[in-house]
């Protein structure tokens, strides 16, 4: 290993697109992670990845990956063992109801499910099947696409620690929908969810994502606001909207339930969703998309750093 681990530590300082190629190898998975991380920051980044002295908002999630490793952050990414983690705190009527759980889409019993409802793998990202009628359900094309999902290692990808034990499964839930964007909306198709996430540090709420479009046919917008609902002058991971977007009803509340689930904890994204006027609990993220993506302009990176408050290194 010793041999593998010098060739790749020269790679740090090799061109771009060099890394790139390497990155998805079966020999860059077997690396330690802090290597590949590394590795991969330098390929985004363009930089080196300064672990003894992080101070960007990306740097810091790296340093929070290898250092900051609580086994009970396993139980809070997966999907399923969440909505009890969540109840435990919050109750269960901030809970979207499941219908089941299952180790393989095969074992699924479609039939016995309603005529709408949401499918997606307990420890994946961003793969969700949405069912709005089940007479035009697809159950082939759900079957791969959830079955390629159960075996992809998302721990491996981007060395996100809490995924590394989750236990890959399918969970059936029921189908939302966010009413007041439904009644602005003529296309039966763009009805979708508006997702609200934010950002918590040590169990303070600071910053809120409005996440728009992000089941629709339109372009994904992202826009941030701090606690006064302050648009913030920054993009990140997606393009902000071209007009400021209203503010939630439950803006307040919604930053109170962030900060019950995020005490003790360094630096964690709480989802949520309305409906009518209700709040559902989405999910729980410790590294927002992976720590990957640029912010625009560049200076917020440190700025969101500053936000974060690192803990003893834990090995």
């Amino acid at each position: 290993m010793n041999t593998i681990k010098r060739k790749f530590y020269t790679m740090i300082h090799t061109p771009r697109i060099f890394m790139k190629k390497f990155s998805s190898t079966k020999l860059f998975k077997l690396l330690p992670d802090k290597l590949a991380l590394k590795i991969m920051y330098k390929n985004t980044f363009l930089k080196k990845l300064d672990l003894k002295n992080p101070k960007t908002f990306n740097e810091k999630l790296q340093w929070l990956k290898l250092y900051n490793r609580n086994p009970e952050y396993t139980k809070m990414v997966d999907k399923y063992e969440a909505k009890k983690y969540v109840a435990s705190i919050l109750g269960e009527e901030y809970i979207i109801p499941t219908y089941g759980v299952w180790d393989s889409f095969d074992e699924i019993d479609v039939d016995s499910l309603p005529n709408q409802f949401v499918l997606k793998c307990t420890h994946g990202s961003g793969d969700v099947v949405i069912c709005k009628d089940k007479s035009e359900f697809d159950e082939q094309k759900a079957k791969i696409r959830l079955e390629k999902s159960l075996k992809t290692n998302y721990y491996k990808i981007g060395r996100e620690w809490p995924y590394k034990n989750v236990k890959p499964r399918i969970i059936a839930e029921k189908y939302m929908e966010d009413i007041c964007t439904v009644t602005e909306l003529e296309d039966e198709q763009e009805k979708g969810l508006t997702d609200y996430k934010i950002f918590c540090f040590n169990g303070e709420a600071r910053v809120m994502l409005i996440a728009t479009d992000r089941f629709t046919s339109k372009e994904l917008k992202f826009d941030y606001f701090d606690r006064d609902f302050n648009w913030l002058d920054f993009d990140w991971t997606h393009n902000r909207s071209q007009t400021k977007p209203s503010k939630p009803e439950k803006f307040d509340e919604m930053f109170e339930l962030a900060e019950k689930l995020s005490q003790g904890i360094p630096q964690v994204r709480v989802d949520f969703y309305q409906v009518a006027d209700l709040i559902y609990f989405g999910e729980l993220t410790f590294f927002h998309a992976g720590g990957w993506e640029k912010f625009s302009p560049e200076k917020w990176d440190e700025t969101m750093g500053e936000m974060i408050k690192l803990p003893q290194k834990k090995k």
